[in-house]
């Protein structure tokens, strides 16, 4: 009896990628989605026997096992253990149709499938093929299910986006392409899962666990990004010129998984949504205004100016004006259902958990609850958007004092894309109860400090009885008495601030009682990184002031362009300090962070948008500086419109000219695109902008 022989296989990619919403990706490989059927066809050479046996096995990882769940091994038409099945579906003569059915908590990854033919006393073995299987959101049983179809259009299928940043009362809007579908991004994320730590100390017990989206979430990757905030970036890439993952990702995996240089926040964010996207969980970005670092997890956050307004490091605590993690989508089996929903993972290499650099994923739930005994780095994260602020003026005898306790001001206008459009949503109360007025808010921090010190008690590390002894000294230092403030002042902006224009601002002060009160004012201003870190001194200013009973007195000045020209860091940002001192003793410090606008950038594209048709872009902007302009060169990226970054080198331009450049690029996805334009120059930071293109099909 001749054993059965196959031609080929039809892996019926067309109508299995539409079933399983796997489309977009650039690949003529098999991509399924587990929890769901998809359908093979064997064309034969010969003919079936009426006593051939079938098995089909399905393996993933380097060493496939049952017991390990990486190897599944079915009948037809009989559930395995492991939950794998197939049927045999009505067919043409000479060929086989198969439906074949994956478990809902399978191990996602690259497949093997063979076919194990028993025919009489013979066995034949014939290597079907590869697929690879990702989490789905689709399926109810999935760890990863997202009932509303406009949040899984959203949360997986959209490959372009929107990353808050800025300062809470200047938020600005970022794009960025993810591009998940795009051709080798899906080898990649898988590649960054054999990369980390645990894959290099246990491959089969790693493979074996990513059947579960917290392993998947929480695995050390080795960092495909090396991070840096300061300095030069001679020998990389300035993290705000990145406007994208896939070139990150391609650079790391053809770089032979060297930590491709450099990134901050908002690329650490944006290149961990692809990779997730990519493998099927839902996430989003999210961007936390005055986000703390709270270093000794004390829940408060010690801020210390000396009587000239400078900031004086004397904490490792800090607060930033911005900060970006992710969010990812999945139930808690570990936690309990109430932690079910939004999981934060925070992708930025801060601090160590568990000896590695890893945060989250943390439920949301749990930071709001001030949950903080929870495992995955819930404290961390409830201290980023819940610390109290502190601030103190340290004077030159080493006596320091408390002016200000803030409870409001660390967490601000959490945000994130809309679904559907490039709106922000503030997702603030996902995160903790309201500020104003209630009462919920400061009882949840009461229980979130009360967790923490049962947790530092008893057998503790070095670092816990640090962090202990941290708590209570803060306790203590909150117990001294703050005076009741004798003046308040305000710092205002003149005009909107304009790289290459003078900046012009305003104090206001006003005397709150009856007394005459004489004032000695310190300004100050400094360019900062976007984590508030002092880069460089731009101005310093004294006056005196007299105040009448309740009277209100203005302080005119200016920081000039050539004053802050040369030290003006990439991020664009100043901060202005006044320490303002009565005769009495009496201190108030007031604070103003400035970020100086990008001149505008237009794109105007010049024709219908369709696939497979070019149509030519124009791109203009101004030389905002008194000065010529040169060796400046324009980007441009987009998923689904351009394949690979295109770079187009700019002329000379003089002072406030304006220029106009033009390119073509030929569409090769339909729907709606995210074109990016950016302009690099080494005279100031890059300029960015996008536009929404819809795509018509060929």
């Amino acid at each position: 009896m001749a054993a059965l022989k196959i031609a080929n296989v039809n892996w019926q990619s067309k109508l299995n990628k539409a079933a399983h919403h796997t489309s977009d990706y650039s690949s003529t490989e098999a991509i399924l989605r587990r929890g769901q059927a998809f359908n093979i066809t064997l064309h034969l050479q010969t003919m079936v026997q009426s006593g051939d046996n079938f098995t089909f096995i399905a393996s993933t990882g380097p060493s496939p096992a049952e017991s390990q769940r990486t190897k599944a091994v079915f009948n037809l038409s009989e559930e395995g253990a492991s939950g794998w099945s197939a049927t045999q579906e009505p067919s043409e003569p000479g060929c086989l149709n198969f439906t074949i059915f994956s478990p809902a908590n399978a191990v996602i990854g690259r497949y093997k499938l063979k076919l194990q033919i028993v025919s009489g006393n013979k066995v034949s073995s014939t290597l079907l093929g590869q697929f690879v299987l990702l989490f789905n959101p689709w399926c109810p049983n999935d760890d990863v299910y997202m009932a509303n179809e406009k949040e899984r259009q959203e949360y997986v299928l959209n490959d372009s986006g929107i990353i808050f940043q800025g300062l809470e009362k200047y938020i600005q809007q970022e794009a960025w392409n993810y591009g998940q579908f795009e051709e080798d991004i899906l080898d990649i994320s898988l590649a960054i899962l054999d990369r980390s730590l645990n894959h290099r100390q246990d491959p089969a017990a790693d493979v074996s666990n990513r059947n579960n989206p917290i392993y998947v979430n929480s695995n050390d990757e080795k960092g495909v990004v090396e991070g840096k905030w300061n300095g030069k970036y001679c020998s990389g890439t300035n993290p705000l010129q990145w406007s994208g993952s896939v070139t990150i990702l391609r650079k790391w995996y053809r770089g032979r998984y060297k930590p491709v240089r450099y990134g901050q926040c908002w690329v650490f964010a944006g290149v961990m949504c692809t990779v997730l996207r990519s493998l099927g969980i839902p996430t989003r970005v999210i961007t936390n205004f005055n986000s703390a670092h709270d270093r000794n997890i004390n829940l408060s956050i010690d801020k210390y100016v000396d009587i000239s307004g400078k900031t004086l490091h004397l904490t490792e605590d800090s607060v930033w004006n911005f900060h970006v993690w992710n969010e990812s989508w999945f139930i808690r089996r570990d936690l309990g259902s109430f932690y079910d929903g939004w999981q934060v993972l925070d992708a930025t290499p801060q601090e160590r958990s568990k000896g590695i650099y890893q945060c989250g994923p943390a439920s949301t739930r749990a930071i709001k609850e001030g949950d903080v005994n929870l495992d995955y780095d819930s404290s961390f994260l409830f201290a980023a958007v819940n610390a109290d602020y502190v601030t103190w003026i340290h004077y030159s005898n080493k006596r320091k004092e408390r002016i200000y306790s803030d409870t409001r001001k660390i967490g601000k206008f959490i945000s994130t894309k809309a679904v559907g459009t490039n709106s922000r949503v503030d997702v603030t109360a996902n995160y903790k109860y309201p500020e104003a007025g209630s009462l919920k808010e400061r009882q949840v921090y009461k229980k979130a400090l009360k967790l923490l010190a049962v947790r530092s008690t008893g057998k503790r590390t070095k670092i816990t009885r640090r962090r202990r002894r941290s708590s209570v000294a803060w306790r203590q230092n909150m117990t001294q008495p703050t005076q009741k403030p004798s003046i308040s002042g305000k710092l205002v902006l003149d005009a909107s601030p304009v790289i290459g224009q003078d900046i012009l601002l305003t104090l206001a002060l006003r005397n709150l009682t009856s007394d005459f009160k004489n004032i000695r004012v310190k300004l100050r201003a400094s360019a900062i990184l976007y984590t508030r870190r002092p880069k460089a001194e731009i101005l310093q200013l004294s006056r005196s002031v007299k105040l009448g009973s309740e009277e209100v007195k203005e302080i005119s000045f200016k920081i000039a362009y050539s004053q802050y020209k040369n030290s003006l860091v990439d991020d664009r940002k100043i901060l202005v300090t006044a320490v303002c001192e009565t005769k009495q003793g009496a201190s108030l410090l007031v604070e103003k962070d400035i970020v100086l606008q990008d001149p505008f950038l237009t794109i105007k594209v010049l024709g219908p948008t369709v696939v497979h048709k070019a149509v030519n872009v124009q791109v203009t902007f101004t030389n905002p500086l008194s000065e010529v302009v040169t060796d400046c060169v324009l980007r441009a990226e987009g998923s689904g419109l351009i394949k690979d970054q295109l770079r187009i080198n700019v002329a000379r331009m003089a002072p406030m000219e304006s220029s106009t450049v033009q390119f073509e690029i030929i569409p090769y996805k339909s729907g709606t695109r995210q074109l990016q334009v950016d302009l690099v120059c080494i005279h100031f930071s890059d300029i960015k902008a996008f536009v929404m293109l819809d795509v018509a099909p060929a």
